[in-house]
């Protein structure tokens, strides 16, 4: 019986700990999508507890506790750090084949050294080891992920954004990880959204002009995507139930927008024209850019409207969704392929019933001027899981090419997410071990070592050119 979380966790046969051990360990990651807080990056924030490390924002941790039938108090309450840490130990032994039982134990030995499995048994003496190490300079933030051997990382920006912060780190002589912003425009897409004109307003002043007009708009935010581009970027990323790729002109667009901040209702078929206008914009302005372009499809966000109405959005009530998603995708990169318009562009999808639609849809526009161009994104969300990137690599590895992708993200607001890498690798390697040793491919480590060591750190390198 093989020990749980050994060196060759998730490695079933010698071939994949070859591939794991001898060739993806020790790549340097480039997280390229992450929701990592710049402030803390750059101040080289040290946390006062493992709980404000570990818990705080972390809804995937806060749905489990619910479901084990924890009292909000502990999730998002007034609970002591301790009293939360208590209960999230009472959990753990519940979340057996939940990634989040790997999550947390990959994450308690790579960091801290810690062994035991979590438990209310183990709670008390795990709580003060760690926050007897959290409280040291070495488990700053920025050593936190000097110690992942991370290489770049790219927050998730808004166009609002003054990124002060950014500015400031790269000026930091000291820093050793590049820290380069990514740009988030859904505000300026989701045009239902109440708040739509006070987001207008707010950039209009940032601009130093009116926005009361469509072209207005556009020409705004146009200005910061520049801002940004100076400041370092070079993605962008949308999360979006769909793309909207409805038949549009700009003064049909013009109309909607004007409805929209000056408080007048906006019909639904006016507010599927606005996004697919808007979205097919800044797809162009993306390409001028030089920008890679990223969209997180299918989620169905803020279920519960009582918890939203009380805590807010991003505190766990989101799901998949089961939204159609190809005819739309397929227009929306058309349009932009058809007067070479297009940049490079990653998709990720929520729903597993959409892995194959992704990887053949990719196929159509790759059109050999770089390798890679259109990308099938890593497993996301509630997909970023053991079986959920099983699934997203063999489709991608039967209707694609795997040994072009650009591989994994953490997509995460914790500086101890990054063992999810390690996680991937792994699931990676013994995909191939596995292969090797059926007779599916040939018994060339070298080789196929080489294209794990691409998809876990050179293809990203090379796509966005860090």
């Amino acid at each position: 019986m093989k020990k749980f979380l050994d060196e060759d966790f998730l490695l079933q046969t010698k071939t994949a700990r070859t591939l794991y051990h001898e060739y993806a360990k020790d790549m340097p990651i480039i997280d390229y999508h992450n929701h990592l807080p710049p402030d803390q990056i750059l101040g080289d924030k040290v946390f006062g507890n493992i709980t404000q490390v570990w818990l705080y924002g972390d809804h995937y941790k806060w749905r489990a506790m619910r479901t084990n039938g924890i009292n909000e108090r502990f999730c998002t309450g007034d609970a002591t750090d301790y009293e939360k840490f208590e209960k999230w130990a009472e959990t753990v032994p519940y979340t057996l084949r939940n990634p989040l039982y790997h999550w947390t134990h990959l994450e308690l030995q790579r960091y801290f050294g810690i062994q035991d499995v979590l438990s209310p048994a183990t709670a008390k003496q795990i709580y003060d080891d760690c926050t007897a190490k959290i409280q040291s300079p070495e488990y700053s933030v920025r050593n936190l992920l000097g110690k992942m051997n991370v290489e770049v990382v790219c927050t998730t920006d808004d166009p609002l954004d003054t990124l002060e912060f950014h500015q400031a780190y790269h000026k930091d002589t000291s820093a050793k990880i590049k820290m380069l912003p990514a740009f988030r425009p859904d505000k300026f897409i989701l045009i239902e959204n109440p708040n739509f004109s006070t987001f207008v307003q707010k950039l209009g002043t940032i601009v130093n002009m009116e926005i009361n007009s469509y072209e207005a708009l556009l020409k705004a935010l146009r200005t910061r995507a520049d801002f940004f581009a100076s400041n370092g970027c070079q993605l962008c990323d949308h999360g979006l139930e769909q793309i909207y790729a409805a038949d549009f002109t700009p003064e049909q667009a013009d109309s909607a927008f004007k409805k929209a901040i000056s408080g007048k209702g906006v019909s639904a078929e006016e507010t599927i024209i606005f996004k697919s206008a808007i979205l097919h914009a800044l797809g162009v302005m993306y390409h001028e850019l030089g920008w890679t372009q990223q969209f997180h499809l299918g989620a169905l966000r803020n279920n519960n409207t009582r918890a939203l109405r009380i805590l807010g959005p991003d505190t766990g009530w989101d799901s998949i969704g089961d939204y159609s998603q190809a005819v739309s995708l397929s227009k929306f990169l058309g349009r932009l392929d058809e007067y070479n318009q297009l940049a490079k562009t990653i998709i990720y999808n929520l729903n597993p019933a959409d892995n194959e639609v992704i990887a053949t849809m990719i196929g159509n526009f790759n059109d050999g001027s770089i390798a890679g161009k259109v990308q099938f994104g890593s497993g996301w969300w509630f997909l970023d899981q053991k079986d959920g990137m099983e699934k997203q690599i063999n489709a991608l590895s039967n209707m694609g090419l795997l040994s072009r992708f650009i591989g994994m993200l953490t997509d995460s607001r914790s500086f101890l997410s990054f063992p999810r890498h390690e996680y991937f690798r792994r699931i990676l390697c013994n995909i191939l071990g596995n292969d090797i040793e059926n007779g599916e491919i040939p018994n060339d480590i070298k080789w196929t070592g080489q294209i794990v060591q691409n998809i876990c750190y050179n293809n990203a390198k090379d796509y966005f050119g860090f």
